[in-house]
């Protein structure tokens, strides 16, 4: 008999992924939970599954209910912390999911209260569950002890005459909706605040509730709430347009890097200066040109831009200055170059330094006199473009290597905007990847709910070689592998960010009895050393996390059964085989 007693609920289910028996206990996994649990001191994080958790003071959320109850009265502040209450529950039941694609219905019911218990903010008894999902049919009946919302009301303003638990509410409600698939209802039917020894709710689809259209009103934004935010939204937007009005669709950043690129361009938009925007490959270039030309007077004008490195050599003068008819074989009619097709406008001229000596004199010519001669033609034309340069390569080493023309880069070097790599504008990166997020969802026509806690901190840790080009790529990767309706996960994004990541990351977690153990995730390669070294063999590896599952569980065969991703049966045919018990 194990010394640690286990509480376990009796269900009566009829679910459409499993149909146990009214005797059958169920485990709410708090264990399983907590062994998932892991603090990374390092970095000052702590993670359950991909999901970045905080600990809280108790007394912060104590003050925050009152500053909202101050602020905006009983009644909306109700509203809000029960709306909070919901959508944290509906993303834990969605987040209980993808942690758990092998677990009933009813063990998925379980991890909510768990999930309650381990943060501290209640004590959860199941005492009546029907669940039957493929009908629609729910009533649960829950007893709460020591709830955190209770103690702090009556902490704030003494004893109630009602219920006060209104974020564990929505909570309960955001869960059991999610999981449903259809809006679930619950009424707090006893408050430990209004003088009852416990709190107790009882939970059924809105619909069968003949008198809960006071109460589901909460549930609906708040107007006056709905209105402060709008008009929070408009002054955003009317800084935004003041202050960062080079911003695009894909440029957009909060670094102090792209601040001070940003707003050298923004000086230079109003003169006819020549800029040259340097950076390395893939930083975003032509979108910063395309910003400058946007903010330009010659924005209603043509945005013309080449790739001076995408082209061979032959056709480089022919692209940039046109041909007239005749002028080689070939050559059946005379085209424009994109020096008069962006007439007015603003040319880009990415990959300046690729130029053939003979390209940069014509080049030259154009930026001093402002006019183009034709290949095949003794006639030479005005020109009225805005160009923009850019470059990966230092200009100046190509000078002093006499493979730039000297005056050329003198006469494109008189304004230069050096535009810093994204592993410099680590403040970027998320608001890049929720822009790319949006992009690549309309692409694929496919509806992502957002990227994970540990993705997100994944992206910010890597370093990005390709830029702000391969974060684009990476977003779509993670779009195209997600769960339809379902997050980013870690898993999602490119092997190479993955490992960087997880190499020798120093973890801890917590134990059974609740204190903190370390762990470091390199010993996964030192555990296969030994393994392949000493010849265990596969029955000898399976044999060894069977054990090791067990112990972590406590000797639960459920919990252990999901600790390997394995279901009950299947663990104990295992166990079995190895002539091994479990209880």
């Amino acid at each position: 008999m194990r010394a640690t007693r286990r509480r376990t609920v009796r269900i009566a289910v009829h679910s459409a992924k499993q149909r146990p028996t009214p005797q059958q206990p169920v485990d709410l996994g708090v264990d399983d939970l907590a062994s998932r649990l892991r603090f990374s001191f390092d970095s000052g994080h702590i993670w359950l599954g991909e999901s970045r958790m905080l600990l809280l003071h108790g007394a912060a959320l104590t003050a925050l209910r009152k500053e909202l109850i101050d602020s905006l009265g009983v009644d909306r502040a109700r509203g809000m912390l029960l709306r909070i209450g919901y959508a944290s529950g509906a993303r834990d039941a969605r987040w209980a999911r993808t942690l758990y694609p092998a677990a009933s219905d009813t063990e998925l019911l379980g991890i909510g209260p768990a999930l309650h218990m381990l943060e501290g903010v209640v004590r959860c008894t199941p005492d009546r569950m029907e669940l039957d999902i493929e009908h629609g049919k729910f009533h649960g009946e829950f007893t709460w002890h020591a709830s955190f919302e209770a103690d702090a009301h009556v902490q704030l303003f003494g004893q109630s005459t009602e219920p006060v638990c209104w974020m564990q509410l929505g909570y309960a409600s955001g869960y059991s909706s999610a999981l449903m698939g259809c809006f679930i209802h619950y009424r707090e039917t006893q408050c430990a605040a209004a003088g009852a020894p416990c709190c107790r709710i009882t939970g059924r689809p809105a619909h069968e509730w003949p008198d809960a259209e006071a109460e589901l009103r909460y549930f609906q934004p708040d107007p006056v709430t709905d209105h402060i935010l709008a008009l929070q939204d408009r002054l955003q937007s009317l800084r935004y347009a003041i202050d960062h009005d080079l911003h695009t669709d894909d440029l957009v950043g909060a670094s102090p890097g792209f601040k001070q690129a940003a707003s050298l361009l923004k000086r230079a938009a109003h003169s006819q200066v020549t800029v040259l925007l340097q950076g390395e490959t893939g930083v975003g270039k032509e979108l910063f040109a395309r910003a400058l030309h946007n903010v330009s007077p010659r924005a209603a004008q043509p945005f013309v831009a080449i790739n001076c490195a995408a082209l061979p050599e032959a056709l480089i003068e022919s692209e940039l200055f046109g041909v007239e008819k005749g002028a080689f074989t070939g050559a059946q009619q005379s085209r424009a170059g994109r020096f008069e097709r962006a007439a007015g406008g603003t040319l880009f001229l990415d990959e300046v330094g690729e130029l053939s000596a003979s390209a940069q004199s014509k080049l030259l010519r154009a930026l001093q006199e402002g006019e183009v001669e034709r290949i095949g033609d003794t006639r030479t034309r005005k020109v009225d473009v805005r160009v923009v340069a850019a470059t990966n390569v230092d200009l100046e080493q190509a000078v002093q290597e006499r493979r730039f023309r000297k005056d050329l880069f003198y006469r494109l070097n008189i304004y230069p905007v050096t535009i810093p790599p994204l592993r410099e504008r680590k403040e970027d990166i998320a608001l890049l990847a929720r822009r790319f997020l949006d992009k690549c969802s309309a692409r694929h026509d496919k509806k992502v709910s957002g990227i994970s806690d540990e993705a997100l901190h994944a992206l910010q840790g890597y370093d990005w070689p390709g830029n702000v080009r391969e974060l684009e790529n990476v977003i779509e990767r993670g779009v195209i592998l997600a769960q339809p309706g379902g997050a980013i996960e870690l898993g999602d994004l490119f092997p190479s960010i993955t490992s960087d990541l997880t190499k020798k990351r120093q973890l801890t977690g917590l134990a059974r009895d609740g204190s903190v153990r370390a762990h470091d995730e390199h010993t996964v390669g030192a555990f296969l050393d030994h393994v392949l070294r000493h010849g265990v063999g596969l029955d000898g590896v399976e044999g060894l996390l069977l054990d090791a599952a067990l112990a972590r569980s406590g000797g639960n065969v459920a919990s252990a059964a999901r600790l390997l991703g394995m279901t009950r049966p299947q663990f104990a045919y295992r166990l079995k085989r190895h002539g091994r018990e479990g209880g």
